[in-house]
């Protein structure tokens, strides 16, 4: 289980849902960072010998996104044109 609970992360009038989807789409923002990276040093070290190790030690995306959430980092903002589920 990840410490802190939904229930540290959700602020006031926040849905867990909400809470849920928006680290989701952080942890996916995280990972493509992480490739976007990896991948410039492929190309840099093209034909070397690389050292994995040091992935293997990095925080997981998900991990890495509610602790930004808890930390107040990110915050959630909803759109208030769509109202419990309907669009106006």
């Amino acid at each position: 289980m990840l410490r802190p609970t939904i229930g540290q992360i959700a602020t006031k009038g926040e849905s867990y849902y909400s809470v849920v989807i928006a680290v989701a789409k952080r942890a996916r923002e995280i990972t493509n960072e992480l490739y976007d990276i990896r991948q410039k040093e492929a190309s840099q070290n093209e034909g070397k010998q690389v050292d994995l190790s040091r992935y293997r030690a990095e925080p997981k995306p998900v991990k890495t996104a509610v602790e930004e959430f808890a930390a107040r980092k990110y915050y959630i903002v909803e759109d208030s044109s769509v109202k419990n589920g309907k669009s106006e």
